[in-house]
């Protein structure tokens, strides 16, 4: 039996509702009053004022050694001792003396796109303070979209990255899956969905990120741009998805075009697979909470929003979550198939602009409810395929920025920064030539 989107949703924020009610939420919001500022950072090591190193800002789920890894939740900080080693995504950092600037915030075991939390604060996002910064890398976002980190590590279940990065006008890299090792990262769904990437204020940042994850990927980069040097070499494949922002489409399409790739149109029969992959891949990560976090689900200083998104994790995992394991398989293909076509997908990452902060935090889940509407990105890691987001200008809308999503084949980490890097090239000239056209 096949259900409309509205109709799922509508049963979801149902669910979530009463499951919050049966744990005993209530209409506050609880603050650390030791954390000060925008709150980016659970811990935060100032860098040193005359040196000139990198800055690397590090998601609070990704063990460094001596610190506890709090995962976002008040529970982990009170009663878990200071990582013995460090991940071992963080080992090409170390070898190159990198500074680790501190542990950036998130939401609570990294289950919830808003970026909210209640207990260390939610980081503020610099578009526009009464937004979401989007999660559940909202602190590592802020952190790089406010200047105090040049790079950041993130991790992406079904968006994690691109969400945030999304929300405060940077650029996130999700990977692919079992690129990166994520030994020591606190996980939601490991198996099929759970990745570690790189965030920065632009391109060449995300570059430098990247460079810090995979050795050798400074050559692979520089061979991507030698391969495709220019947007006439790239083919692009263009998906457009029911419910998107008219403005957001355009922007989109403006982008694409200044860059000057070949355009390709998606069909009406890849756009109801990608969906398909959206439904599942949400249910996939659901079920990721329940089995990662379960014995927190009625866990003192564990938060009512917390819970409700573990128990409804729990719901999918006894209902759906085998049939939408059985369904990847087919849905890889399908975007194997896809890329025979072209070199990349391109859509937005989120449908609409960033929602606001609700005036009465009522700790539910609900806004994450909603947000799953929004989002472009879960389906990417169900497949398993790489994934960038990238700001983009867009007219008429309450924020200047929206951002565009570029996906690829496994392993074309390199190529997707390389069409970003096209893509901003091209928007920085626009900009340029109306600056002189104005006399400025």
């Amino acid at each position: 039996m096949e259900y409309s989107g509205r109709f799922i949703l509508k049963r979801l924020i149902a669910a979530l509702a009463l499951l919050a009610l049966c744990s005993g939420c209530t209409v506050t919001t609880v603050l650390n009053k030791k954390l000060s500022g925008n709150r980016a950072f659970i811990d935060y090591w100032p860098p040193d004022a005359n040196g000139n190193r990198l800055r690397l800002a590090v998601k609070d789920n990704i063990d460094i050694k001596g610190v506890i890894t709090t995962a976002g939740s008040e529970l982990f900080q009170k009663t878990h001792k200071p990582a013995q080693t460090d991940a071992a995504c963080l080992a090409i950092a170390r070898q190159r003396n990198v500074e680790i600037v501190g542990k950036t915030n998130l939401t609570e075991f990294a289950v919830a796109p808003s970026g909210i939390n209640e207990y260390f604060g939610t980081p503020e996002n610099p578009l526009r303070r009464n937004l979401i910064p989007g999660g559940s890398s909202s602190g590592s976002a802020v952190a790089v979209a406010s200047g105090m980190a040049d790079v950041a590590f993130g991790t992406d279940t079904a968006g994690s990255i691109r969400v945030p990065a999304a929300c405060c006008g940077i650029v996130g890299l999700k990977t692919t899956h079992g690129l990166i090792s994520i030994d020591g990262v606190y996980p939601v769904e490991p198996e099929h969905l759970d990745t570690v990437g790189p965030m920065g204020r632009d391109i060449a940042h995300a570059v430098q990120g990247m460079e810090l994850l995979q050795p050798e990927f400074a050559a692979t980069y520089a061979a991507a741009k030698a391969a495709k040097p220019s947007g006439r070499n790239i083919r692009v494949g263009r998906l457009k998805l029911t419910g998107t922002d008219r403005n957001i489409d355009v922007a989109i399409d403006e982008a694409l075009a200044k860059a000057g790739f070949q355009i390709v149109q998606l069909d009406d029969g890849f756009r109801e697979k990608w969906q398909e992959a959206t439904r599942d891949g949400n249910t996939v990560a659901s079920a990721g909470a329940w089995v990662s976090d379960q014995r927190f689900q009625f866990a003192l200083g564990v938060t009512p929003r917390t819970q409700s998104v573990i128990r409804f994790g729990q719901v999918n995992y006894t209902t759906t979550y085998r049939g939408a394991i059985a369904r990847r398989r087919a849905w890889q293909q399908t975007l194997s198939n896809a890329f025979e076509r072209v070199d990349v997908i391109a859509m937005p990452t989120l449908q609409k602009t960033p929602p606001g902060l609700p005036l009465l935090n009522l700790r539910i889940g609900i806004l994450e409810a909603l947000m799953l509407q929004v989002q472009n990105t879960v389906a990417v890691n169900f497949a398993g395929n790489p994934a960038l987001a990238m700001p983009i200008s867009v007219r008429n809308e309450r924020v200047p920025v929206t951002s565009l999503q570029l996906v690829g084949p496994n392993r074309s980490e390199a190529a997707l920064l390389n069409a970003g890097r096209l893509i901003e090239e091209a928007m920085q000239l626009t900009a340029l030539q109306r600056k002189k056209s104005r006399g400025f």
